[in-house]
């Protein structure tokens, strides 16, 4: 029988972060989006304090709509989606990467679709966006300006 001791960090020459990480995983499904929004506060609140509650909301609006491409159009059932958050002095970097290759396109407006004015809101709130190709997928990434 093997006993496994919990480990002591204090003694270790690295500790685990302060505060969320700047990667969430998520499953490739609706209610991920709703995670991601409030994984967007929590770590704009511990690692950016002084943003303003406008700036947030920007970037949990940009984020849902990011994570909702993603499962929606870049995931299948069993499927990720992985968002990263980088903070810069001049902004918050969105990026959410899904197995998908095929792009994100914009939607003719209609009346009779709810749907397919997501790109159309990124593109009002962010200073830049675009599509990185991965290795396995892409990376749909969006920059919104402290």
């Amino acid at each position: 029988m093997v006993t496994m001791l919990p480990k002591r960090y204090e003694n270790v020459g690295c500790r685990p972060p302060a505060g969320p990480p700047p990667q969430l995983l998520l499953v490739g499904a609706p209610e991920s989006v709703r995670a991601a929004r409030a994984y967007v506060r929590e770590f704009v609140a511990f690692h950016v304090p002084d943003t303003g509650e406008r700036h947030v909301d920007d970037l949990q609006l940009v984020v849902s709509e990011l994570v909702t491409n993603a499962v929606r159009y870049g995931t299948e059932p069993g499927d990720s989606v992985l968002v990263v958050l980088v903070v810069t002095d001049a902004c918050v970097r969105v990026e959410v990467r899904d197995p998908v290759r095929r792009r994100p396109r914009f939607r003719v407006a209609s009346q009779e679709r709810d749907r397919g004015r997501g790109l159309i809101i990124v593109e009002a709130l962010a200073e830049c966006w675009g599509v990185a190709d991965r290795p396995f997928g892409k990376a749909v990434w969006a920059e919104v300006a402290r």
